[in-house]
């Protein structure tokens, strides 16, 4: 685990952008370096040269990392990391988070393109930017952050002496598309620095008079990337919607304590798309079969992680009962034994505020958590224990309910480590250290705001109880206005989102000679016409009641044949719900069910 910064596997962490009308140099600035990456505007092309080669009359600027190219319709382009902004140390590696990006065309006029060719490629580079401007994109140049501590310590020497991009998990990598002509030339991989997208947080932290570092790290897969109702279920390949790979991590007088969870959409093929109703209708999917992609899943995720608990927490009732009862028979007919199963109904067991009754769940999970462990390697390097299983916890966005099981699950670990590492004495609680429970309590609520704000598009749900421990009246005011800015977006702005994330992740591909595209999608003449006259009919309802006629029943006849025309065209607009939601136009529905 020592050379997991070994300067073989590391990138260039100080760089120049040298900008001229044919090329760009990227020259790296570290110490004792000479190497210089040449990206040929005209022919593409990239090449490793030397420092005197840069011409004097270049444009220079410091740049933080390179983080890839696209092709747009304008032609290639080439994104880097202008600004960074240090989260902190992982065993003495520099820990980054990229807050701000430039994408530079390799054309140096758009003169060639026609005006529709112009206003695609504007809205294309305007997807780029919203997915660049969403927080939470994470780099290290000498760190891995894209394995666990557990992952590290099982790799071999070959292994560590890989540059980063080689030998990261590709699930968590989100430049893995833009890097792709970089990972084809080795020569040139120290120029390229994987980043990984989901929330990172570290805490120097004392306890009874002794100081160690907490973190969590939050991973979030891009296979299966997307938005809330776009993007449910499982692809052919297993991988399941928002998936995320969370890892709590304890350092302590060089001993390492790791405890990792994951979260994930409920695996098999279903959906739930946006219909302008408050809350869709989950689709099952009658035309496939569940159990291949199914079994993929847990098949990559025992490789992965060992035994899989998984914790069910939908309504057992409701539009939600389906999910459950096919989920549970699923595991069932799959008769694996690496696989558990428990059905928690969050929602009918902790209704009334009653959030005391979630220690019914920990009972119940107390003797596989024992079982699975946690890793723990010690100051001499020395593994003690590794973790053997995983809690796989999902609810229908694996977002708000989700995060409190976790929460509670990482904390009862992290009772063990601390004890184990005699940080704790025994008979200690962590919920008696005033100081370090609020750190632990507001971190966790802070990675469900980050995890729901990438998938959701708001902050989450819930974190009143996760930062306080109590569910609060001021939360659940909250929760409605998360709620109503959740179905706002999620029927009005997610296509485009969809779309954004689609083109970033090479999901998509723009075709720079395609006649047609797929942007220009024509609206049938009702899906204009049919709001209009909704706002006009019940505009004149409103008129008519504060504006009386001369008689009683003339005003009553007025405003009862408006608000007949206004409520009858709303009517009309939900039954075609489906149709007023802002759906994403670059990728075909079938890849995305």
């Amino acid at each position: 685990m020592a050379a997991a910064g070994a300067a073989a596997a590391a990138a260039y962490a100080s760089l120049k952008l040298h900008v001229t009308p044919e090329k760009f140099y990227v020259e790296a600035c570290d110490d004792g370096a000479d190497d210089v990456l040449a990206i040929d505007r005209v022919s593409t092309e990239v090449t490793l040269t030397v420092k005197k080669d840069v011409p004097p009359s270049a444009v220079t600027r410091p740049i933080y990392g390179i983080l890839g190219t696209i092709r747009l319709v304008a032609g290639t382009y080439l994104i880097v990391i202008t600004k960074k902004k240090k989260v902190g140390e992982i065993f003495s590696h520099a820990i980054w988070k990229a807050t701000d990006f430039d994408i530079l065309s390799y054309k140096k006029t758009m003169l060639h393109l026609t005006d529709i060719q112009l206003q695609d490629n504007k809205v294309f580079l305007s997807m780029l930017n919203h997915v660049l401007s969403v927080d939470g994109f994470y780099f290290s140049t000498t760190y891995d952050l894209t394995h666990t501590l557990q992952r590290l310590a099982n790799t071999s020497p070959e292994f560590q002496e890989m540059s980063l991009l080689e030998r990261a998990d590709p699930r968590f990598v989100w430049n893995g598309h833009l890097l792709r002509e970089f990972a084809a030339q080795p020569e040139i991989h120290r120029f390229a620095t994987p980043v990984m997208h989901g929330f990172i947080t570290m805490h120097s932290c004392s306890i009874n008079g002794k100081c160690f570092d907490w973190l969590l790290i939050s991973r979030r897969s891009c296979f299966r990337a997307g938005v809330r109702y776009y993007v449910r279920g499982i692809d052919s390949e297993g991988h399941a919607a928002n998936f995320v790979e969370t890892e709590q991590i304890v350092h302590y007088k060089g001993s390492k304590a790791s405890f990792v969870q994951t979260r994930g959409s409920i695996p098999f093929f279903w959906s739930q798309r946006p219909n302008l109703k408050y809350k869709p209708k989950p689709q099952i999917s009658k035309s496939v079969n569940h159990m291949d992609g199914f079994q993929r899943h847990f098949d990559s995720q025992i490789i992965s992680y060992g035994k899989q608990m998984i914790v069910n927490l939908v309504n057992q009732k409701g539009s939600e009962k389906p999910l459950e009862q096919t989920f549970a028979k699923m595991v069932a007919n799959m008769a694996n034994g690496m696989v558990r199963y428990v059905a928690f109904d969050f929602h009918k067991e902790c209704s009334r505020m009653r959030w005391d009754r979630l220690q019914i769940l920990m009972d119940q999970l107390a003797e596989q958590q024992d079982e699975f462990s946690y890793f723990l390697v010690d100051s001499d390097g020395k593994i003690v224990t590794q973790q053997e299983g995983i809690f796989r916890s999902n609810c229908m966005d694996c977002l708000d309910r989700t995060n409190v099981i976790q929460s509670l699950l990482a904390r009862r670990s992290l009772q063990a480590q601390l004890q184990r590492l005699g940080i704790l004495h025994v008979g200690q609680r962590i919920e008696e250290q005033a100081d370090f429970e609020k750190i632990y309590k507001n971190a966790w609520a802070d990675n469900a705001n980050a995890c729901a704000k990438q998938y959701a598009g708001t902050g989450a749900l819930k974190t009143d109880y996760t930062r306080t421990g109590k569910r609060t009246q001021w939360g659940l005011i909250m929760d409605g206005w998360n709620s109503l800015i959740r179905y706002y977006k999620n029927n009005f702005s997610d296509g485009f989102r969809q779309d954004a994330i689609d083109l970033f992740l090479g999901n998509y591909s723009v075709d720079e000679v395609e006649p047609a595209s797929p942007l220009h999608v024509q609206k049938d003449w009702k899906f204009l016409a049919l709001p209009i006259i909704m706002v006009v009919a019940f505009s004149m309802c409103i008129i008519c009641l504060l504006m009386a006629g001369d008689t009683w029943t003339e005003t009553m006849a007025y405003v009862f044949f408006w608000g007949s025309a206004s409520s009858g065209t709303f009517a009309i607009i939900l039954y075609n719900g489906k149709d007023f939601v802002d759906a994403p136009k670059l990728v075909q529905k079938e890849k995305m069910d």
